[in-house]
């Protein structure tokens, strides 16, 4: 089988496994990749979305605003080339020297520090978050403060230390997001979510 066949086959497979439920037609294209990436049908359970997610999160990608993830595996996962055709950039800065620096002299993780030196990248954008909580927890502390003003949050983040509670601390807010409830997550679900979208707003241009 091709790959784009196994992917149709797959897809059959989820739908037909998970049944009746409750997201919207703009919903469930991305709940069904989180459970595609993961091939955790928990998500059916867990998944939460903002009233304006994904109007946002296209609207974010058609004007071909940035996407910043808090992990490199995340944005290697997000579909590169279906972005550019939006004018669109996946970035994460993590890694970039300046960060460790910064997080050397505030004394606090580089997730944070890149959270910080992001604010005015993601005007407007997308962030997205599959790993670190402490990226999530500061990300709110800035929107809540104004200073970052992101079009849509991701917020996936994976693990035992603050993983459900940030993503609780997300879902209690009226900015638009797409979360999930409970410690199971990651850079690759996250990604999932991410090319939902792309994929959503390439049909969209198609049509």
């Amino acid at each position: 089988m091709r790959p784009e066949e196994i992917e149709v086959e797959s897809f059959k497979i989820i739908d037909a496994e998970a049944g009746p439920h409750d997201f919207s037609a703009a919903q469930w294209p991305i709940v069904r990749r989180m459970i595609h990436t993961s091939a955790d049908f928990e998500y059916l359970q867990t998944a939460r979305f903002h009233p304006d997610a994904v109007a946002a999160g296209l609207a974010a990608i058609r004007s071909g605003k940035p996407i910043i993830t808090d992990t490199n595996m995340a944005r290697i996962g997000i579909r590169g080339y279906d972005l550019k055709r939006f004018g669109g950039k996946a970035r994460c800065l993590i890694a970039e020297p300046q960060i460790a620096t910064a997080a050397a002299q505030a004394g606090t993780t580089r997730a944070q520090a890149a959270v910080q030196a992001a604010l005015d990248l993601m005007a407007g954008g997308i962030y997205v978050v599959g790993n670190a909580p402490t990226a999530l927890l500061h990300l709110l502390d800035c929107m809540q403060a104004g200073t970052a003003r992101p079009a849509l949050v991701v917020g996936l983040p994976v693990g035992f230390v603050n993983a459900a509670e940030s993503k609780a601390a997300l879902i209690e807010t009226d900015f638009p997001f797409i979360s999930n409830t409970g410690r199971k997550g990651g850079s690759n679900v996250a990604a999932s979510v991410v090319n939902a979208l792309i994929k959503m707003a390439l049909a969209q241009q198609a049509a």
